[in-house]
């Protein structure tokens, strides 16, 4: 949500007025945007390039423990970002961190840790661009199972925003203490009768059991970037589908990358966020536990996991939020920017769904009736 007025926003209770990059081209004059997939700055109307400043400096992972001595505020109590336009003057109010000028189209990124707000370390630059987008899109409708075929041919996106969505990630050494059961199979031989042509029959069959023992043990496993959304403007079960992410090729937070593109500030706290992360931690670890244990089935009672070397990054990654028009329907997307992967709302053809259920009522009346014949 942003609102543009012309008094000082330093009289709305928020941050001061940030003095963003101009971002002005050196060839034309115009602006200049981080261009996707590259490190380089570059104006979309006479293709000045220009090196973001910086890049392959080395990300750094920050220790948890180091949190509480952090001069910062909750995210729910800080108050907009107050921008000033290099471009056009205007004075903009955001909960953003970065977009474009809404009068002007300048992009405008925030200083990071602006009011008291945990800086980013570390952004997935854009990879994937708008061309990108459509093509992805494309392949995305046509591979579409039941959907109506006039789906095959959408390629083009109604609206489409490049958004940073940020994330916590986690690191953790963890040692666990565990207790359970191990089971063993074994198998034991029993009689039956069966009346074949009339007759009875003594028949043997294998009848499988099982025997438990008690278990217990540790197991250590070393974590290494769990991720965590640290925004509720989508919902994680959605942002989960985009995975995975090539986390390897992050870079260390520069605030051009942003530049041209929207930019959402976290609303989850890091604490709230490693809750999460040891969440995500848990089947893991409790994979390792019943891998510990052996046999042929294992119950698991009780897990105490200790943590240790526990460090956090602040981390954004890059999603083309869309919406493509269908039928009079518009249908959301979100596009991985890194690896095209797209996922999201699809309309479904009922004739279609149709003629598949009574195909297969069709094949099992084959085989019903191939049966009773035989």
């Amino acid at each position: 949500m942003s609102t543009a007025h012309g008094t000082d926003p330093q009289r709305s209770g928020g941050p001061a007025a940030l003095p963003p990059s101009s971002y002005q081209c050196g060839g034309c004059g115009a602006r200049v945007e981080h261009a996707p997939g590259t490190t380089e700055l570059s104006c979309p109307y006479c293709g000045y390039r220009q090196q973001i400043e910086g890049a392959g400096r080395q990300v750094r992972e920050h220790a948890y423990a180091e949190l509480a001595g952090l001069a910062r505020k909750p995210a729910a109590s800080i108050g907009a970002h107050a921008f000033v336009c290099p471009g056009c003057g205007a004075h903009t109010e955001s909960n953003a961190l970065a977009q474009r000028c809404q009068f002007c189209a300048t992009p405008l990124v925030a200083e990071p840790a602006a009011g008291g707000l945990i800086a980013p370390e570390a952004v997935l630059p854009f990879a994937v661009d708008r061309s990108g987008v459509r093509s992805a899109l494309g392949r995305w409708c046509r591979s579409r199972w039941f959907a109506p075929n006039s789906l095959k041919k959408v390629s083009e996106a109604e609206t489409l925003k490049g958004t940073y969505l940020p994330h916590w990630t986690f690191d953790a050494r963890t040692v666990s203490d565990y207790r359970g059961q191990r089971g063993e199979h074994y198998y034991v031989t029993e009689t039956y009768t069966v009346t074949v042509d009339g007759k009875p029959e003594t028949r043997t069959r294998q009848v499988r059991h099982t025997r438990w023992r008690p278990a217990h043990g540790t197991v250590r496993r070393d974590f290494d970037d769990v991720l965590v959304p640290a925004t509720t403007h989508l919902p994680e079960r959605q942002l989960d589908q985009l995975t995975p992410w090539p986390l390897a090729e992050a870079v260390a937070y520069h605030g051009d990358y942003l530049a041209g593109y929207h930019a959402l500030r976290y609303d989850t706290e890091p604490e709230t966020g490693l809750t999460g992360a040891k969440a995500r931690m848990a089947p893991v670890i409790e994979r390792d536990c019943r891998s510990d244990i052996g046999g042929d089935e294992q119950q698991v009672s009780s897990v105490d996991t200790t943590y240790s070397e526990v460090t956090y990054k602040l981390l954004l990654l890059p999603v083309w939020i869309a919406a493509y028009l269908h039928a009079g329907r518009s249908y959301q997307i979100l596009v991985n920017a890194r690896t095209g992967e797209v996922i999201g709302e699809r309309p479904y053809s009922v004739a279609k769904i149709t003629a598949a259920v009574l195909a297969v009522l069709a094949l099992v009346a084959a085989v019903v009736v191939g049966y009773l014949v035989s």
